[in-house]
């Protein structure tokens, strides 16, 4: 007998509506569901750790802060929550440190936006955090 999965769950922390929008379009539209949204640090990681998604997409820079405070304070308290960074700033610099960080991706807002939901997907199947729905028995 097949397990069915469940939808997979992102959290969006991103400071523009317009960006959480268009993400959240795109991904609803792969099957996707969308654990929460946040557009401060302070809020993302509140929200990430709350909500506990299989996935996190975090932008750069906000208007009060920085991503990589988020990714530090969440990978602070669990690990088991995977991060991919969509960003304007998509400057080899910027990847670079991401991914030491220990972000699964970085894609580059602009050229690689519609690499999302297959990085979503192959970064969620990989995520201890990934939960799934057992069959009830009919024994």
């Amino acid at each position: 007998m097949q397990h069915a999965a469940s939808p997979i769950r992102v959290f969006l922390a991103d400071d523009s509506a317009l960006s959480r929008s268009r993400l959240t379009a795109v991904l609803l539209a792969q099957g996707m569901g969308i654990a929460g949204q946040a557009e401060t640090p302070e809020a993302a990681v509140a929200g990430i750790l709350a909500t506990r998604p299989d996935v996190a997409v975090l932008d750069v820079q906000f208007e009060k802060g920085s991503g990589m405070k988020v990714l530090e304070a969440v990978r602070k308290a669990t690990r088991d929550i995977p991060f991919i960074v969509m960003s304007n700033h998509a400057e080899p610099a910027y990847r670079a440190r991401y991914l030491a960080a220990g972000a699964a991706w970085f894609l580059d807002k602009h050229t690689e936006f519609y690499q999302l939901a297959s990085k979503v997907q192959t970064v969620a199947m990989r995520s201890p955090s990934r939960t799934f729905h057992q069959p009830v028995s009919s024994s």
